[in-house]
């Protein structure tokens, strides 16, 4: 197998914005680098788990039965909405303060495997990169380690960024301003990947 393409692919999956990387950055606004790494990796360790579990056939059942995608799709968007809809109602006292609903390491598991996009990366990921062949499961298995080590270090520089907006935005009204703007974001991203 060719590695180069594949950390690529995966270096773009994990960069860009999307649910998770806004949800690292929001709580790591609030509660600090430190405190949002199980939800990191958590979130890390599921979608490469995923990638796993898709290379050994069982990501195959969302191709035959696209009733269960869509019923995931309507289960991770609406769970999207109301998570934007918190951030954006959150009120300055709970943004200045510790009283917000922390994105907690169950939750950042639980929105990958509920994702629908994180199931159809993990099966692009295996239908063009994973060989076939006699160890196929043990490169999928590389694969999805290389996986977790890319998107744990993305991930990372999403939470770096969470820690500096503190820097950026001091005043309550911008740190308002700058959590519904977030909030607009993972509203957009979850509702976009619906209607994609």
């Amino acid at each position: 197998m060719n590695i180069m393409p594949f950390l690529l692919f995966a270096f773009v999956a994990s960069i860009t914005p999307g649910p998770t990387n806004i949800l690292v950055l929001t709580n790591s606004q609030h509660y600090g680098v430190r405190a949002t790494i199980p939800a990191l990796v958590s979130g890390c360790v599921a979608a490469s788990a995923i990638v796993l579990v898709s290379g050994a056939g069982a990501g195959e059942l969302l191709r035959q039965y696209p009733l269960v995608r869509q019923v995931m799709s309507w289960v991770g968007v609406l769970w999207l909405t109301w998570m934007s809809w918190q951030l954006f109602c959150a009120p300055a006292a709970n943004i200045a303060g510790q009283t917000r609903h922390r994105f907690t390491a169950k939750a950042a598991a639980l929105l990958q495997v509920i994702n629908p996009k994180t199931w159809m990366m993990a099966l692009a990921v295996v239908s063009l990169f994973a060989p076939s062949g006699a160890n196929a499961l043990r490169e999928v298995a590389l694969m999805a380690l290389w996986f977790l080590l890319i998107s744990v270090a993305c991930l990372m520089c999403w939470a770096w960024l969470g820690k500096a907006v503190n820097r950026v935005f001091r005043t309550t009204v911008a740190m308002v301003r700058f959590q519904r703007l977030m909030a607009l974001c993972l509203l957009v991203s979850a509702w976009a990947g619906m209607l994609a």
